[in-house]
């Protein structure tokens, strides 16, 4: 296969990293992943929104912690021992999203992707890249640039 014709049959496909908040399955494409951490209680800072957790230490560098089931409207996250934090690079900083649990690794062809329904406002729709059918279930794959397009929401 040439160079070019095997760049394009990569390009047809995405990976995505999945993980659950209640009974829904989201995802993050998995460029954006830095590492994937178990639960740790971060510092909390004053006069933050809700969602934002606070901060941990990660090996020399603060970072804000995100509860994504807040951010997205949802029952804030209880965290247990399954709970991890997805370190993530937005707009070129570190975040790290609190989920319920990491559910899976997983490459998709770029044809599943779905649009947004149109259902949703305009504002909440643009949150949303696409929608995954898969396995039985449906995946909402967030653009987390649109998540936190507000610079303060990042600043630790």
């Amino acid at each position: 296969m040439s160079e070019t014709a095997n760049a394009t049959a990569q390009s047809a496909y995405l990976e995505i990293i999945s993980f659950h908040l209640g009974e829904q399955v989201f995802c993050v494409n998995i460029m954006a992943v830095r590492e994937i951490r178990g639960w740790a209680p971060s510092t909390t800072l004053p006069h933050t929104p809700p969602h934002v957790l606070g901060v941990i230490n990660l090996r020399g560098s603060v970072i804000p912690v995100i509860d994504m089931a807040a951010r997205l409207g949802l029952s804030a996250i209880e965290p247990t021992e399954r709970s991890a934090i997805i370190v993530t690079n937005i707009a070129g900083k570190l975040v790290g999203l609190l989920v319920e649990n990491v559910s899976d690794m997983i490459t998709v062809n770029a044809e599943e992707l779905q649009p947004a329904p149109e259902v949703l406002p305009t504002a909440e729709r643009a949150l949303t890249k696409a929608i995954i059918p898969h396995d039985e279930q449906m995946i909402c794959y967030l653009d987390l640039d649109a998540l936190f397009s507000d610079a303060d929401e990042l600043a630790a």
